[in-house]
């Protein structure tokens, strides 16, 4: 079995991020994610991955400073956490989350949360599994978002969104997108579907969200990628050409 590494300020230029392995010419996909990454090193970011070329890996950062609108203090938030193709079922999901268990343990954390859904849905963690290693739901926000949460003690805080993300509605109409450069793949699409809708006189407003307080007070509990359209959450998949304009189709564009 390979062995758990973490990615870390000294050693982020040489290795890999799992989701996005290297740049294709022209792309900026691993770049803008490693970016992201350096500038939250300092507030505690944690970065663990298999030793391998592939996308095995959990990433984690105190709640406090998480780029998710909730209020869950002394916890540890968990961003992304993911296993894929031939690794799944080799036991690395429960060895990366023990890790990141023992982890937020050492550094006095009172539990962990993290937002997923009550069915499993793309681009956020598999409820099942949070349920079948302890895990509760302890809070939602429209229009599918639950928080989960594994409390370390029987007096641990409740975690809970933020109100400001709960509803799953904005005031603007026509296209908006909130995005940030959490997951590499955001870099390189957000231009396409923005290109996409100028060339079908379509209007889309983009949000980029770069700083924490920003991702605190978003209104989505998704602040890496949340579409809306007339003021309705339509979806936290990163939309390719191909959806976005099966997307612009059905709305008549």
């Amino acid at each position: 079995m390979e062995s758990i590494i973490a990615v870390t300020a000294d050693n982020i230029d040489r290795e890999h991020i799992c989701c996005a392995i290297s740049d294709k010419k022209g792309d900026t996909c691993v770049s803008s994610k490693k970016a992201w990454m350096k500038d939250r090193f300092a507030d505690g970011l944690v970065f663990r991955k298999l030793d391998a070329r592939g996308k095995v890996f959990i990433e984690y950062i105190p709640a406090e400073k998480a780029w998710c609108p909730i209020e869950a203090p002394g916890y540890m938030h968990i961003n992304c956490f993911w296993i894929s193709g031939q690794y799944k079922g080799k036991g690395y999901a429960n060895q990366l989350l023990e890790e990141c268990i023992q982890d937020a343990k050492s550094k006095g954390c009172c539990g962990l949360t993290v937002a997923a859904s009550e069915k499993k849905r793309p681009f956020l963690s598999d409820p099942d599994y949070l349920k079948y290693k302890g895990f509760s739901a302890v809070d939602t926000a429209a229009p599918f978002f639950v928080l989960y949460y594994l409390p370390f003690s029987g007096n641990a805080p409740v975690p809970r969104f933020q109100d400001c993300a709960k509803r799953g509605k904005i005031e603007e109409k026509d296209m908006v997108l909130y995005y940030t450069n959490q997951c590499p793949h955001t870099d390189k699409y957000v231009p396409v579907i923005v290109n996409l809708a100028k060339e079908r006189g379509a209007k889309i407003s983009v949000r980029k969200i770069e700083t924490t307080g920003q991702a605190q007070s978003a209104p989505t509990p998704f602040t890496t990628y949340s579409f809306f359209y007339d003021g309705e959450f339509v979806t936290n998949e990163i939309l390719g050409p191909a959806k976005f304009e099966k997307f612009l189709d059905q709305y008549g564009f």
